[in-house]
């Protein structure tokens, strides 16, 4: 059986200090027995299950409210200025409490006890009942403690390690960073080196591209200079000899040439410009000089 102690004022006694116990076995709804002293005089009554659902049905309130009403009365204790109001009737042994809502106060139950012959009984099972809470309070109380100084000790454990896991973190995090800058650096370096060779390598083919522009151009300087000697050659055999071609007739035409009265009717050669020409053209133009030739010596064999 449960049971709950609490120290209440009456309202025609104020002054003075009453002891109410109420004590149940399954919930307070299922009925309880209730136990009034001033350490004197006891008074005691129970309370069924059908009077608590009476009581609900005159408050016109559910009955599960009405219980929780009598929780909050009961059993929690409250004094004179409290939001309960008791009062007690030594006479009639006429139990009743209100709650008090501002200026307004309504009642929430009442209940009729019975004047215990030996009250000195009740008081001492009331100071047992007492003395046992007050002894299971403390051992709830050296369980906690206990329960604390085991969370601390471990709380005092987690705390320590949590430290060294952070030193030893903190001492990793500064050897990555050591090694890190040691990586980077080396990266730098190499980028650094080979942005350099990169550097030297197009610098290297920017100088042979140029020294095969001008090896192409003096190529092509060679060749056009190959094909005019080429022409001039092919030129030179391809003109007649004076010498050696008939002799009988230049010795006949001497004096004929060297009057004062003929004009000199050999045709004047053009000084050839220097330009390459294909072979095709230089042939062309051999034939035809060869061909005026021929005709410059018909005609003086024509005046002669």
């Amino acid at each position: 059986m449960e049971r709950k102690v609490s120290r209440i004022y009456l309202a025609s006694e104020p002054g003075i200090i009453h002891f109410l116990q109420i004590a149940w076995e399954k919930t307070l709804g299922s009925g309880f027995v209730i136990t009034l002293t001033d350490g004197q005089s006891a008074w005691t009554g129970t309370v069924c299950e059908s009077e608590i659902s009476q009581e609900a049905d005159d408050m016109a309130m559910e009955k599960e409210k009405y219980v929780d009403e009598l929780r909050k009365a009961l059993v929690s204790g409250a004094g004179p200025t409290d939001a309960y109001k008791f009062n007690f009737s030594k006479e009639s042994c006429h139990f009743s409490f209100e709650k008090n809502l501002k200026d307004v106060s309504f009642r929430l139950g009442t209940f009729n006890l019975e004047k215990v012959a030996s009250p000195a009984e009740v008081i001492r099972e009331l100071i047992c009942d007492c003395l046992d809470t007050i002894a299971e309070n403390q051992a709830k109380n050296e369980h906690l403690r206990k329960e604390n100084e085991r969370l601390l000790r471990d709380w005092n454990d987690v705390q320590g390690r949590f430290e060294k896991c952070v030193s030893a973190k903190e001492a990793v995090e500064a050897d990555l960073y050591k090694r890190f800058i040691l990586v980077l650096n080396e990266k730098k370096a190499k980028i650094r080196s080979l942005h350099k060779l990169l550097n030297e390598v197009q610098e290297l083919e920017k100088n042979m591209e140029h020294e095969r522009e001008t090896t192409t151009c003096s190529e092509m300087t060679a060749d056009r200079d190959a094909a005019y000697d080429e022409s001039t050659d092919e030129d030179s055999e391809n003109l007649p000899d004076p010498s050696g071609s008939a002799p009988a007739t230049l010795r006949r035409d001497d004096s004929i040439i060297s009057s004062p009265d003929v004009t000199d009717i050999a045709p004047s050669r053009k000084r050839r410009q220097r330009m390459p020409k294909n072979l095709g053209t230089e042939s062309k133009m051999a034939s035809q000089e060869k061909q005026h030739q021929e005709k410059a010596k018909l005609e003086v064999y024509e005046i002669s």
